[in-house]
C-alpha cells in the first residue's frame, strides 16, 4: 500500500530506531523522550492540572469555564503497555476536549514488565468507576463519560468498555484508536504486509505483548477483548484504523464482531497512515483530521445520552 506523504517523513526520521527488545524498557522509555516536538501544538484550556483520581495519577483538562458538570473523556495513552506516558498524548487529548467540549482525563497507569497484567486495567477500573459513581472531585456529568485510547490504550477502553457492561450509569460512548484486539495470535493480514518498514513492527508487537501478558492466558478477553464470547450490549464505539499498521486488522476484526453483536459502531480508516499518526500533529496533519473527528463524535454522543 502506499504510505501517506507526511507519514513517509515520519517514517525518514525514525529508519534508524533500534528494535526494542534490544534495549531495557528504561532506555526505550527515555528514547520516546525524542518525540516530543512531533506532537504538535498545545491548545489553550482553561485549566490543566495533574492530580489523582481511584489513586492514579491522571492530569486532567477543563477546556472552558461551566456553571455545571461538563461531560468527560477518559483517555489511555498508547506505547504498548511499556513505553508512553501523559506528555506522548498531552496535545491529542487536549484536541478531543476542545473539541468535545469536555473535560480531558489523562491517565498515567502503570506499565510492564515492572507491573504486568493486569496492572493497567486495574488503574483504569479504578479511575473510570470512580468518575462515574461521582468520586473524582471533579464537576463531570456522570451520564456522559467515554472511555478513549490508542493502540494499547485502546486495549484498555475496549476492555474497560466490557467489564462495566451493564452497570449504571453507563459509559456513552468507546473510541478506539488502532486498538490491540488480540494478543493470542499476530496471524492478520496486516501483520505480514507491514510486519517490517512501517514504524511499529511484528517484533515490536511481540516485545509489548511479552512484557505486559507474560505467562496469562492469552485468551483471556481482558488481554484480548476480541475473545469475549459476549460482545453484545456495550457502549457505542468509534474505530479509528491506521491503513499501514499491522494493527489493522485487529481493529477491523473487533469493529465488524462489534456490530455482529448488535452494536453501534462507527469506523474511519486513514488511507497510507501509520501507527502512531493520531499523537503526531507537529508532522502529520491527519492527526488533526482524526483528532477533531472523534472529538465531534463524542460530543453528538455525550448529546445523546
Amino acid at each position: 500500500m502506499p504510505v501517506h506523504p507526511d507519514a513517509q517523513k515520519y517514517l525518514d526520521l525514525t529508519a534508524g530506531a533500534v528494535p526494542l527488545d534490544t534495549q531495557s524498557a528504561e532506555q526505550n522509555r527515555a528514547d520516546q523522550v525524542e518525540s516530543l516536538p512531533l506532537r504538535g501544538e498545545a491548545v489553550e484550556m482553561h485549566s490543566v492540572r495533574d492530580t489523582e483520581i481511584g489513586g492514579v495519577p491522571v492530569r486532567v483538562y477543563v477546556p472552558f469555564e461551566s456553571d455545571g458538570p461538563l461531560p468527560c473523556v477518559i483517555y489511555f495513552h498508547g506505547g504498548g503497555w511499556v513505553i508512553g506516558n501523559r506528555d506522548m498524548v498531552d496535545t491529542t487529548v487536549r484536541e478531543i476536549a476542545a473539541e468535545a467540549g469536555a473535560i480531558g482525563v489523562n491517565v498515567e497507569y502503570r506499565l510492564a514488565p515492572e507491573h504486568p497484567f493486569p496492572a493497567a486495567i486495574d488503574d483504569a477500573t479504578a479511575v473510570v468507576t470512580a468518575i462515574l459513581d461521582g468520586d473524582s472531585g471533579l464537576d463531570i456529568a456522570a451520564d456522559k463519560v467515554a472511555v478513549a485510547g490508542d493502540s494499547a490504550g485502546g486495549n484498555i477502553s475496549a476492555v474497560i468498555a466490557q467489564q462495566l457492561r451493564g452497570r449504571t450509569p453507563a459509559l456513552a460512548h468507546q473510541v478506539l484508536i488502532y486498538p490491540v484486539t488480540d494478543v493470542a495470535t499476530a496471524d492478520t493480514g496486516s501483520y505480514a504486509e507491514f510486519a517490517e518498514g512501517h514504524f511499529l513492527t511484528a517484533r515490536d508487537m511481540a516485545y509489548f505483548i511479552d512484557q505486559y501478558a507474560g505467562d496469562a492466558d492469552r485468551n483471556d478477553p481482558r488481554l484480548s477483548p476480541i475473545r469475549s464470547g459476549e460482545l453484545g450490549g456495550l457502549p457505542p464505539a468509534t474505530v479509528v484504523i491506521a491503513e499501514c499498521d499491522p494493527l489493522a486488522d485487529d481493529g477491523r476484526a473487533y469493529a465488524r464482531a462489534l456490530l455482529a453483536a448488535g452494536n453501534r459502531v462507527s469506523t474511519v480508516e486513514f488511507m497510507g497512515q501509520v501507527h502512531p499518526f493520531v499523537s503526531l500533529g507537529g508532522i502529520i496533519e491527519d492527526a488533526h483530521v482524526a483528532r477533531q473527528l472523534i472529538g465531534r463524535r463524542l460530543k453528538a454522543a455525550f448529546a445523546q445520552a
